[in-house]
């Protein structure tokens, strides 16, 4: 080999070795890209499995709440094309009562909340009609049903009940409805944009007229699917399928001045289809579930939180 074939070897053999470099980081760089700046919180233990999903009667599990009567329950209910059941479950994922809403259908039920609501002393279960995968649904609702004091066996028919019917600006899926426990507005989250759009529809609402919910903030974010707001009203949490962002609220904010900070990232068991997030009562943790799924194993986690002085779970 002469000199001029000895240097263009060279030059190709480093030539090759740079641009595979150069890929495998290009490569990497897009595996780790994340919705928002990393921002991680260590505030939380890693999330623990309290019980593996095995009852087919929650195999599309899209949202939890935690009971205000019934300390240490869950609510719970099914995806589309399921029934309009609202289940009572234990940390085992046992199911201690069914609730029936009677006269309705599950078009796209996507997320739940427990709060309060128009009669003072009382707590209330809201379950959110608020899906629209094809975007081609004018209205959503809420049902709103007082939370039963007793537990009671069999399926309990729910007859007296409220519906919230309401617009958006735009036909569009949602998969995220809270309530603030002290203003008792709700919030409905945009799901498949980038940035989500967050709604408000302002206490007291109408359940005769139909509402338009109002359009009041974008985050950076997208694929949200769950969120809830603590019981005090302190502390936030939205998540997708990869991360669960947290916002700290020690002094008070107001609820949309808070959202408009960064959140902090929390370290997140990635759950398949895991749509299911709620805070503990007492502001312990927070808990979260995905669907039934063909391809791992599915478990409620609870995430507790390190300064919590209460007993475990």
């Amino acid at each position: 080999m002469n000199y001029k074939s000895f240097f263009f070897a060279c030059r190709l053999y480093y030539m090759t070795r740079v641009g595979l470099y150069i890929f495998i980081v290009a490569i990497a760089a897009s595996c780790s890209d994340r919705p928002i700046l990393d921002n991680p919180t260590d505030d939380f233990l890693p999330g623990k499995r309290l019980a593996e999903l095995t009852n087919k009667k929650l195999d599309e599990v899209s949202g939890i709440a935690s009971s205000i009567q019934h300390d240490g329950y869950l609510w719970a209910h099914n995806d589309s094309k399921n029934g309009t059941e609202v289940y009572l479950i234990d940390k085992q994922l046992r199911i201690a009562m069914t609730c029936k809403l009677v006269g309705v259908e599950n078009r796209d039920w996507e997320d739940i909340a427990v709060g309060p609501g128009p009669e003072a002393g009382k707590s209330y279960v809201y379950v959110g009609e608020i899906g629209d995968n094809n975007a081609k649904y004018r209205f959503k609702r809420v049902f709103r049903f007082q939370e039963p004091e007793n537990i009671q066996q069999g399926v309990v028919d729910i007859v007296d009940f409220d519906t919230i019917i309401f617009r958006l600006p735009a036909k569009k899926d949602a998969e995220t409805l809270m309530i603030d426990p002290i203003t008792k507005n709700l919030y409905i989250v945009s799901k498949r944009e980038d940035p989500v759009f967050v709604y408000e529809l302002q206490y007291p609402y109408s359940t005769k007229d139909t509402l338009h919910a109002k359009e009041v903030l974008s985050l950076p974010l997208t694929q949200i699917v769950s969120g809830d707001i603590s019981a005090d009203g302190k502390q936030v949490l939205l998540k997708n399928y990869e991360y669960v962002y947290y916002w700290n609220n020690p002094h008070g904010k107001p609820l949309l001045e808070l959202l408009r900070e960064r959140p902090w990232d929390v370290p997140y068991e990635e759950e398949a289809q895991g749509e299911s997030i709620t805070w503990a009562r007492d502001g312990s943790g927070f808990y979260t579930l995905g669907e039934k799924s063909i391809t791992m194993d599915t478990y409620l986690y609870f995430y507790q939180r390190k300064s919590s002085i209460v007993a475990k779970p």
